[in-house]
């Protein structure tokens, strides 16, 4: 039997460059987000993820889709894969590591072999679309 896990990022690249988090213990880097609670739209998700996970306002009416990528889940059992809704949007505020992320950092096409397979598709398509350097 095969099960997804329904998770929104947020995909926010700036200056050839996306930005990422890591969770405190963790080595693999993954796009900020996190799972949908009961009820919840994407954008909600998305408005309390990254507000949790890093102390920023995302702004409601800049919410874009970037796409849906679909992939076995890191750490997990075989079988279970992970289904990623990535957004883009606008924020306000300073972004600061808070929750179970230790880090944030901003990776480029080099950092690729860094992050879950999910994110690896999602970093093909940002350079697909030339976004990353």
């Amino acid at each position: 039997m095969s099960a997804n896990i329904d998770k929104v990022a947020w995909i926010h690249v700036v200056d050839g460059k996306v930005l990422g988090a890591r969770s405190k213990g963790k080595d693999t880097w993954y796009f900020p987000g996190g799972k949908r609670e009961p009820g919840e739209t994407d954008g909600q998700t998305l408005i309390r993820e990254i507000s949790e996970e890093l102390s920023v306002r995302i702004r409601p009416d800049s919410i874009r889709p970037f796409g849906k990528f679909e992939a076995a889940a890191h750490g997990k059992a075989e079988g279970i894969s992970v289904v990623m809704t990535c957004l883009t949007a606008d924020y306000d505020g300073e972004l600061v590591p808070a929750a179970e992320i230790e880090e944030l950092g901003w990776l480029t096409s080099g950092d690729r072999d860094k992050v879950s397979a999910v994110s690896r598709l999602i970093f093909d398509r940002l350079q697909e679309m030339k976004l990353l350097s």
